[in-house]
């Protein structure tokens, strides 16, 4: 019987959001903008998936946008937030070196069009060290006052840090700047509240916590302007063009929902899991080691990495035995350099290549766990073996990889 252990890529449609969203596939199809009967019913649904949404973000219905992706949504904050408050047609970036691409290539672009951007290093851990956010945001507002936006994920999806954001949106507010984070990781897997994180702007996305893939949604606080990157009609209030995806708006409402209910229970328990896997490997194959903080990490993240062998070439030989898992981000997946989380993290090449990342879901269990604990020494072990085998030889010692998803 196969084991999912890649819900850090994708998770499985929640039962409960699959029934939600069938009537909207069938006999609710109108368009939720027509002014009959039908499609005022599809906007009552879509009204109701909107205040289900704020409401396990503590926001309120009229601060939710509604995305196709949580890439759009990054790219909605980003773009939207610095283009509608600039008065020179350039502003400023500050963000952090193991943000998702969505965030850093849509930072190298605004670099191209002449905004000015900082990238924030990180520790071992992979934290944003407070001080350095403090002294970038002081020079740049001393040397020219551009409006400014930084961006720091909530966690990582790779590694699993969660970030203070409390602590660094309180700096950005302090310095005048307007502060998002990309919470694609944290929504749904841990409690969320929007004024507790004291941010302007938070993305998530509906397939990171059982919801359907294709939606997503951007909290923008109330009185925080941003420009649409889709223009078109006047839906999701003139801020994103397009007529709603409403089958997937209520199957994620609904996941968000069931899994903010249970939030704090479940996190409990997956990082049991989690904890009882990682002492597990780290007592049992030498040369290992945990990648980020071993206390303020997604619970449901075990980013380990192993000397001597190819992180791919355990993804492959894992799922051979049955075990389904990840080097680290389905959206870079297939590439032959060294992920840029972990490198900014200061592990060298093959450190970063040997990594794997393991993520459990709310339906792992405990057999799941000591199935792969018991299986996992010997594999690295036997890969091991071939490695030195073939580098006395004098054979190849890389293993094609297999292009991934996005």
């Amino acid at each position: 019987m196969r084991v999912y252990l890649d819900n850090a890529a994708t998770t499985a449609l929640r039962p409960e959001a699959l029934a939600a969203m069938q009537p909207l596939l069938g006999p609710d199809f109108a368009n939720p903008s027509s002014p009959h009967s039908s499609g005022q019913r599809v906007r009552r649904l879509l009204d109701e998936a909107r205040a289900r949404t704020a409401a396990a973000l503590g926001a309120k219905p009229s601060e939710i946008i509604f995305t196709g992706s949580g890439s759009e949504a990054d790219c909605l904050a980003i773009f939207g937030i610095l283009d509608a408050q600039r008065s020179d047609g350039r502003g400023r970036l500050l963000t952090s070196a193991i943000e998702h691409h969505a965030v850093l290539h849509a930072a190298d672009a605004l670099r191209e069009r002449g905004h000015s951007v900082t990238i924030l290093p990180v520790d071992r851990e992979g934290f944003v060290v407070e001080a350095a956010l403090e002294t970038a945001l002081r020079e740049t507002r001393a040397q020219e006052r551009r409006p400014t936006l930084v961006s720091i994920m909530h966690a990582n999806n790779e590694i699993g840090t969660i970030q203070r954001i409390a602590a660094l949106s309180a700096i950005a507010h302090e310095n005048g700047a307007l502060f998002h984070t990309d919470a694609v990781q944290t929504v749904g897997h841990i409690a969320i509240d929007v004024a507790a994180l004291g941010v302007d702007a938070l993305t998530l996305s509906a397939h990171k916590f059982e919801g359907p893939k294709g939606v997503a949604a951007l909290y923008l606080r109330n009185g925080v302007r941003a420009t649409p990157l889709v223009y078109g009609g006047g839906q999701e209030g003139g801020r994103r063009a397009g007529t709603e995806n409403v089958a997937g708006i209520v199957g994620l409402s609904v996941a968000l929902e069931l899994a903010a209910r249970d939030v704090v229970e479940q996190a409990a328990a997956t990082a049991a899991q989690r904890d009882a896997f990682i002492d597990a490997v780290l007592s049992t194959i030498p040369g290992s080691a945990l990648n980020g903080s071993p206390r303020e990490r997604l619970p449901n993240n075990a980013s380990l990495r192993f000397t001597d062998v190819e992180g791919q070439t355990v993804v492959l030989a894992l799922d051979v035995a049955e075990f389904e898992v990840s080097t680290g981000s389905a959206c870079t997946s297939g590439s032959l350099d060294p992920s840029h989380v972990l490198t900014a993290i200061g592990l060298d090449g093959a450190a970063a290549r040997g990594t794997v990342r393991f993520s459990l879901g709310r339906t792992t269990t405990a057999t799941d766990i000591a199935r792969l604990s018991e299986r996992l020494p010997g594999i690295i072990g036997k890969l091991r073996a071939l490695t030195a085998t073939l580098v006395v030889g004098g054979g190849p010692t890389h293993i094609p990889e297999r292009s991934g998803s996005s």
